[in-house]
């Protein structure tokens, strides 16, 4: 089970970690496409959407030794202000190779 994804540099823990092969529409390549869940702290959020406002990420899944240059596919979470004090969040995250 995987509990950890790496992003630019960036270890996320993550939940109900998901991969699978699909086919690059624009260059017909097979490439990895990932899923996963994680929570997000009021105090994590600043610097969270920051690192995901970049879209092209360096991932690492040390658990399955892989490595690959990514872009969000799909990208959602359960609440939309985590300012507040003490608040959290689960965001989920689909990322698929370039």
């Amino acid at each position: 089970m995987v509990k950890q994804v790496i992003l630019n540099d960036t270890p996320i823990q993550v939940e109900n970690f998901h991969e699978e092969t699909v086919v690059n529409k624009k260059t017909g390549a097979k490439v990895p496409k990932i899923s996963f869940q994680f929570r997000v702290t009021s105090e994590e959020y600043h610097d969270i959407t920051v690192l995901l406002y970049e879209n092209d990420f360096q991932v690492k899944v040390p658990e399955k030794g892989m490595e690959f240059p990514a872009m969000i596919h799909t990208y959602s979470t359960s609440v939309t202000n985590l300012y507040e004090a003490g608040a959290t969040g689960t965001f989920s995250l689909e990322l698929i190779g370039q």
